[in-house]
């Protein structure tokens, strides 16, 4: 479910950190050493996760739209059904699959955000 930057793009990125030659004592390269690390983490959750998460909002989708096909061709057909004013952006199941969507991609990118478990319980978060 990353969308940007892509898992590829994001463990390329990484790579290319890899082979880096580290200073000791650098300041510079220990930062970005953290966000190296937390990149990794990030791409670990996307391989435990990702697919389910994907797939949970394929078929939201196809319920929503009553559609079939995978998540970017849907999700396509989502934006052009809100524009053209096809689906009212209110839709209650609408909301429901924005939020679930937006709380799987959270707990890829974000899993301690203090207000994760309050999302997932139902709550506001904030």
């Amino acid at each position: 479910m990353i969308s940007h930057p892509t898992a590829a793009e994001l463990a390329e990125a990484v790579a290319a950190f890899n082979a880096e030659a580290v200073l000791p004592g650098d300041a510079r390269q220990a930062f970005l050493a953290r966000v190296a690390d937390n990149a990794r983490a990030t791409l670990a959750r996307e391989a435990e996760q990702g697919a389910t998460l994907e797939a949970e909002a394929v078929d939201r989708l196809s319920a929503l739209l009553g559609a079939v096909g995978d998540f970017a061709m849907l999700n396509a057909r989502l934006c052009e059904a809100l524009r053209e004013g096809a689906l009212d952006p209110l839709d209650p199941a609408l909301l429901a699959h924005l939020r679930a969507t937006a709380i799987g991609q959270i707990a890829i990118d974000q899993p301690s955000y203090g207000g994760l478990a309050a999302l997932r319980d139902g709550g506001s978060g904030g």
